[in-house]
């Protein structure tokens, strides 16, 4: 109920599950007194994260990112640790609880912030990708910090077992390494071989508990683990089923995990002491926000991808808890501290949606440009032909002309575009092609052709009103990117419609009637029968189109009247070799 709930309020998913965690703990209706064993199995979670996060990951893919995630990661957690230190020796803590406190909340939440950003998709987006280089090396930072733990809590005499254990830890490392390159393709071969799906999926279940439980034996971390396993099948045909079978697994223990995390959370620290919780909360976002800001806009980042990866990684992480809690156990931290870092932690991760709605609403527009791009003018010769859109439509249309000797001008709605299509070396002028001043400026009266390829289907329509109102003559060469686009386009009276995947869905389908066995001439008539079709039924459904009862009836009768064609088709091809006989 929760996790809708925050959906529909735009809170996200993540803030969801934590509030649902936080009603049914101890703290809150203590419908679950325990939440140990939850939280237990619930870190699996982000087991299974890392190892779907490894599987895109190709290691090709890693080796480009390397310098974000060593060189943006590294000097984020270097620095972040360092001033977070300071801060902790500032107000009064031991040297060797401040250096934990420092490097505890210097890390971010993989498990909070990937999914935080594939709800907003941007995941893809230029912080996007900082923010995860930056985790991948946060991940792989706890890795020693865990090791080094138990050493700093014994005596010195403790240093050849250490040592031993490293041995043992970096053997396991190259096992894993060396076993996954050139056993597990193999396993998995022969595993999709027996066509048994509940079988795959226990495969992919075991490599990754088996590569997580190995990790973790020798004293390194589940995820690092999960994630190697992840790398080393992203190249691998069984990619995209391995994925498929373990993304259900991972949503729900993800989701359990954040449960867990407010179930364990002691909100009462927050109703008793707010103000030094909120102190450090905001304390700690700010302090991370500002140097991840300074750091990612000393890499080149850009002010504005650097100001949305700050904000996205200002909270405190999932490993922080881990860390903390050994370190009390261990007896590196006094159990008070512990307590109200962990409260703050979670408290900051419950605050990051909302940080980031604020820096939306907020702080984004104060730093957006004041004044919109003026849009080019057009001081060329006219051309015998225009092209109003010029992405990936627009584009194979201008290079067969450009390759043909034929001239051009391409107008461009988006500024993006336009730059990145000049970093090509093609000439598109910004603007809208609407506008009648553009049209005029660009010649319309003199051209031969229009070629409306607008991705947006009310800027299609106005464009080829403007057109046909003030250019009657010009003919117009439209792209329908949907049927109702089309409809709109020919009550326009455009010269020629062209829906955009029509034609390439039928090329592609004739190819699959071909490899299911039909011969190549059947196929093209079976393709060419349901063209004309189809092409007969957009004009007849263009009279009703407003109609939607009677448009729904149409798809009907339409869908039966081809299948008794085909019916038909095919009855008369069976009583041929009869005839001739």
């Amino acid at each position: 109920m929760a996790v809708p709930l925050f959906k529909r309020l735009r809170l996200g998913a993540v803030l969801g599950y934590l509030a649902a965690g936080v009603a049914l703990g101890p703290h809150g209706l203590s419908l679950i007194a325990d939440s140990g064993s939850i939280v237990q199995v619930s870190q699996f979670g982000v087991v299974l994260l890392l190892f779907v996060i490894g599987l895109e990951l190709k290691p090709q893919r890693l080796w480009v990112m390397r310098r974000q995630v060593f060189g943006l990661g590294g000097a984020q957690v270097l620095l972040t640790a360092v001033v977070l230190c300071l801060v902790g020796l500032a107000l009064g803590l031991a040297p060797g609880t401040a250096g934990l406190v420092g490097f505890g909340l210097a890390l971010s939440s993989t498990a909070f912030v990937l999914p935080l950003l594939a709800e907003r998709d941007e995941i893809g987006a230029p912080h996007g990708r900082a923010s995860f280089a930056v985790l991948l090396f946060q991940d792989l930072a706890v890795i020693p910090a865990l090791a080094l733990l138990p050493l700093l809590s014994g005596p010195a005499a403790d240093l050849v077992s250490m040592l031993v254990a490293g041995a043992k830890a970096l053997g396991v490392l190259v096992a894993v390494l060396v076993g996954g390159r050139y056993f597990l393709r193999p396993v998995f071969r022969l595993v999709a071989e027996t066509r048994i799906p509940e079988i795959f999926v226990a495969a992919s279940l075991l490599v990754v508990v088996g590569t997580a439980a190995l990790m973790e034996a020798v004293g390194l971390s589940m995820t690092l683990g999960a994630f190697l396993a992840g790398v080393l099948l992203a190249d691998s045909e069984y990619r995209h089923e391995l994925q498929a079978d373990i993304e259900p697994f991972k949503g729900l223990l993800l989701g359990l995990f954040f449960m867990a995390v407010g179930m364990s959370t002691d909100f009462g620290l927050l109703a008793s002491e707010p103000l030094m919780v909120v102190g450090v909360v905001v304390g700690l976002m700010a302090i991370k926000a500002a140097l991840v800001f300074g750091i990612a806009a000393a890499a080149g980042l850009g002010n504005e991808t650097a100001r949305r990866t700050a904000v996205t990684l200002s909270q405190g992480g999932e490993f922080a808890f881990v860390l903390f809690g050994l370190a009390g156990g261990l007896g590196l931290m006094d159990r008070g501290i512990s307590d109200l870092l962990v409260v703050a932690v979670t408290v900051s991760m419950i605050a990051t949606p909302a940080v980031l709605a604020i820096h939306d609403k907020v702080i984004a527009p104060l730093f957006a440009p004041r004044k919109p791009r003026a849009f080019d003018e057009i001081n060329e010769p006219g051309n015998p032909v225009i092209i109003a859109g010029f992405g990936r439509f627009g584009q194979v249309v201008g290079r067969v002309l450009r390759s043909r000797g034929i001239p051009f001008t391409a107008i461009e709605a988006s500024a993006a575009q336009v730059d990145f299509v000049a970093r090509l070396g093609s000439r598109v002028y910004y603007g809208d092609a609407s506008r009648l001043d553009l049209l005029r400026a660009a010649e319309a009266d003199k051209a031969r052709a229009f070629v409306l390829a607008i991705d947006d289907p009310e800027a299609s329509v106005r464009t080829a009103e403007t057109v046909r109102r003030h250019f009657p003559d010009l003919p117009i060469f439209a792209r329908a990117r949907n049927r109702r686009h089309a409809f709109r386009l020919i009550d326009l009276r455009v010269t020629l419609l062209v829906r955009e995947t029509f034609h390439s869905s039928l090329f592609l389908t004739e190819h699959i009637l071909r490899a299911l066995g039909l011969g190549s001439e059947e196929a093209k008539g079976i393709i060419a029968r349901f063209r004309d079709h189809d092409e007969n039924l957009l004009q007849s459904q263009h009279a009703i189109y407003h109609d939607e009862a009677k448009l729904v009836q149409t798809v009907k009768d339409a869908a039966e009247e081809l299948r008794s064609i085909f019916e038909a088709d095919s009855k008369t091809a069976a009583e041929k070799p009869e005839e001739t006989s």
